[in-house]
């Protein structure tokens, strides 16, 4: 055999091991590249209510012979409370008066003569979060202004933060940094480095009353105080190598 004919076979053996070389390096380079890890993260910020609504109830009871006199003696009661809250300084227009309505009593028992409760429910909507918050508690001021028999109702306040939006936007981009910092600790103790972000996915929003453990997988949103936390959730993916 010449040397020209084993010439040709290790060339060819010398290119299939480079193509093969080159492949695998292109494979691992790949599987390195397209490794992964994903980490959610949190951002937490204490915020104070800019918003209140308060919800009145003015009713009474009555047979059903004098329904027509407690619906005009609840518009009357209603106009009262009304004019109080005005003169408070609750601007007239931040006030809703809902439409009387008229509905069958079933508390009582089923052989007492039938009675009905006529309602009018007041609505205050207000900016000054702190005046609701004292006159909410000053039942007997306001149930003083109604007639004998008037039954007034306030509900508790609830409390809104109105920048809501634009807060979560902001806590959104913290929370991915927060993610980051887990990914890189996480990748650490693996021997590997985070790289890029690959991608983010925004959770739920949770407003909660301040050091309240009340967390809902879809989200929660107390109403009930003046000071709230606002913790906002990400997902977030990284490239390692």
């Amino acid at each position: 055999m010449s040397e020209r004919t084993l010439v040709i076979p290790s060339a060819i053996l010398g290119v299939c091991l480079l193509g093969g070389l080159w492949i695998l390096g292109t494979y691992i380079a790949s599987r390195n590249a397209n490794s992964t890890i994903s980490v959610t993260g949190s951002a937490t910020q204490d915020v104070r209510a800019d918003q209140a609504t308060w919800r009145i109830d003015i009713s009474r009871t009555a047979y059903q012979e004098g329904t027509a006199a407690a619906y005009a003696q609840v518009v009357r009661d209603a106009s009262l409370v009304q004019s109080y809250l005005a003169d408070q300084h609750f601007a007239s227009s931040s006030i809703q008066a809902s439409a009387v309505s008229t509905e069958r009593d079933y508390s009582r028992d089923q052989n007492a003569p039938t009675t009905y409760i006529v309602r009018e429910q007041l609505v205050l909507h207000s900016s000054d979060v702190d005046k609701v918050d004292q006159f909410s508690r000053k039942l007997s001021d306001i149930a003083g202004k109604v007639a004998a028999g008037t039954i007034v109702s306030p509900s508790q306040p609830e409390y809104y933060i109105s920048s809501l939006p634009a807060l979560r936007v902001s806590l959104l981009g913290k929370a991915i940094a927060d993610a980051k910092a887990r990914a890189v600790q996480i990748a650490q103790s693996g021997g590997t480095t985070v790289g890029a972000l690959q991608s983010a996915s925004s959770g739920v929003v949770q407003v909660m009353a301040p050091n309240s453990i009340n967390i809902e997988d879809y989200g929660s949103y107390d109403t009930s105080t003046i000071q709230k936390q606002v913790m906002v959730t990400a997902r977030a993916t990284f490239y390692v190598k």
